[in-house]
């Protein structure tokens, strides 16, 4: 079951970010703490592939969420990364995961 949803946005070649679309399965790394990157799977609603510069709506399923409890919140934007190479951002709309979100 997917974590998040959000608007996924991925940067253009010329603004640093990939050089190809990318497809629905998708793994990259997201920063969901300062200090903690995971991997995440992608799912965009209605597309299978998402150009460069477009952004989507889709869900996020994060492996082990029970590593990096409360640390999200709707509208937190948290960057997509290949290693320390950042490709685009999530700004979050959903939290699936009650134990993901930040606790006030």
């Amino acid at each position: 079951m997917a974590d998040i949803e959000a608007k996924i946005t991925f940067l253009k070649a010329d603004e640093g970010g990939r050089t190809s679309p990318v497809y629905s399965g998708y793994r990259p790394a997201h920063l969901v703490n300062e200090d903690y990157l995971t991997t995440g799977v992608h799912h965009y609603y209605n597309k299978e592939k998402v150009e460069l510069g477009e952004t989507v709506l889709g869900t996020i399923t994060f492996i082990t969420p029970d590593a990096y409890p409360n640390c999200l919140w709707i509208g937190k934007i948290i960057s997509i990364q290949e290693a320390s190479h950042i490709v685009g951002y999530a700004e979050i709309t959903k939290v699936f995961n009650e134990s993901l979100i930040k606790k006030v």
